[in-house]
């Protein structure tokens, strides 16, 4: 049996079709035709998912799905109405339905939204443990909710998928969350961040080259397209993509096969690709540095990742499943107050998800008991911060005062170990921000691409810790 689905509908041959084909597809029906027939049936058993009609003979279909959500709060709900009106579909829209079809409908749609309704609540369930390794997918607040629900709708097809997002928001996850629930979980991901590889170098990674075919080219290497074949090729940072490369990607996408770098031969290849970026890809193609045709191509599907500032509801949920990591990467076991909770939920959270997981993970390694509280978050987290009034140089100033009455002496050394404690923290803030995309952040810190590059190997900074969204 696939599921349980309960279907509310009190037009006899609507409800006999309609469960017919259902039954047909593996699914378990259960029929009410009336709102105190549901009722009786939520009451004393467990459904992967409802339809449910509008207008049925005592009452309102749509009317009281709110305390349904109450009680079931995992349970996808589809509608069927014949009033086809805007209205009808609005409201439908407002109790959170996972699909609304005005009648008459194709049945065949019907069953296949059935499908990914229960793939829906199988998600759903998850949605308070990991995914994958990083950042977890956990989140019961509305915005998310949107998030796995279009998460399901493409587990079972091929469709292209652009994850949009500000950077930490867990793009990556959730493009691995796709592969890894998906029909290609048993193939290879592969993931790839335009960003971090140099322009002239790219095409080579995404495609391949033969032995000789430029100055380095010691030996063939297969490129991640035939790396991912049969499997899901990420590309993150799309819109970092060199303007050639771009050329080269559509042509790939288009026809499916692809040519190392100095080859002849077409290779085919057979790849579910998903891509994503933190910047916004309208203004990049009215200026003429990504191609409209590729954002079509690859805007099949978009999925729009919520900022942490916008989930609040979600962080309670998120800090205590950092906590779990973190003694699992063995820190001591904390927990939160209530209070604490509440402190971190007005928290701005620029960083998103990630900022908020080192935040954990810094209060369990520097909190004094075993429950975290407000004192502590304000002593580990606040403190140190420039108060208000003070201007941001003057914190700044504060800062390094500080780090110099502690310092001690060192006789012909001061300005170099002054310079790396301030510019360490520095350099990783600005590859944080650009997600380790190096001449993004050698532009905003306005300095040289060649400068950063050489301070980055003197401190021992590695900028792939900061590639990607984990």
């Amino acid at each position: 049996m696939r599921g349980h689905i309960l279907l509310v509908e009190d037009d006899n041959a609507i409800a006999t079709v309609v469960s017919a084909a259902l039954e047909d597809d593996g699914f378990e029906v259960s029929k009410a035709d009336s709102l105190v027939g549901r009722d009786r049936y939520l009451a004393n058993q467990r459904f992967d998912a409802m339809l449910t009609d509008v207008i049925l003979t005592d009452g309102d279909g749509i009317d009281d799905l709110g305390k349904i959500r109450k009680v079931h709060p995992d349970m996808p709900i589809i509608i069927l109405s014949a009033q086809n009106t805007l209205d009808t579909a609005i409201r439908a829209t407002d109790t959170g339905a996972f699909e609304y079809f005005p009648k008459p409908f194709d049945l065949e749609d019907l069953v296949r939204a059935v499908e990914q309704a229960v793939g829906t609540r199988e998600t759903v369930a998850q949605s308070g443990e990991e995914i994958g390794e990083g950042l977890p997918l956990v989140g019961r607040s509305q915005a998310m909710q949107g998030v796995f629900r279009m998460i399901t709708r493409v587990l079972r097809n091929d469709l292209t998928v652009l994850i949009l997002g500000e950077s930490g928001t867990g793009k990556e996850l959730v493009a691995d969350a796709i592969h890894q629930l998906g029909h290609r979980k048993t193939g290879p991901f592969v993931a790839v961040n335009a960003a971090a590889i140099p322009g002239e170098l790219i095409e080579s990674e995404l495609f391949g080259h033969e032995k000789g075919a430029f100055t380095g080219a010691v030996s063939q290497a297969i490129g991640k397209f035939e790396q991912a074949n049969g499997g899901t090729l990420f590309l993150d940072e799309i819109g970092d993509m060199p303007a050639e490369a771009q050329t080269r990607l559509l042509r790939a996408l288009q026809s499916g096969r692809i040519r190392r770098v100095g080859g002849r031969q077409e290779i085919a290849v057979d790849v579910r690709i998903v891509a994503a970026t933190n910047r916004d890809l309208k203004p990049m193609i009215a200026g003429g540095t990504f191609r409209e045709d590729l954002f079509y191509r690859l805007n099949v599907v978009p999925i729009q990742l919520p900022p942490l500032r916008d989930r609040a509801d979600d962080i309670g949920a998120l800090a205590k499943h950092f906590l779990r990591l973190a003694a699992n990467d063995g820190l001591p076991m904390r927990q939160l107050d209530e209070a604490a909770i509440a402190l971190l939920e007005r928290q701005p959270w620029r960083g998103n998800v990630r900022e908020l997981q080192n935040t954990i993970y810094r209060l369990a390694l520097m909190a004094r008991d075993d429950v975290i509280d407000i004192d502590t978050i304000n002593s580990v987290i606040i403190e140190g911060m420039a108060p208000s009034g003070v201007s941001e140089d003057d914190g700044f100033g504060a800062a390094l005062q500080g780090w110099l009455g502690t310092a001690g002496p060192m006789p012909g050394r001061l300005y170099q170990r002054a310079l790396a404690a301030f510019e360490k923290p520095l350099f990783e803030h600005a590859l944080q921000q650009t997600a380790g995309n190096q001449l993004r952040a050698a532009e905003l810190l306005g300095i040289n691409r060649n400068t950063l590059r050489k301070r980055l190997v003197d401190l021992g900074i590695e900028p792939d810790r900061f590639n990607g969204d984990r």
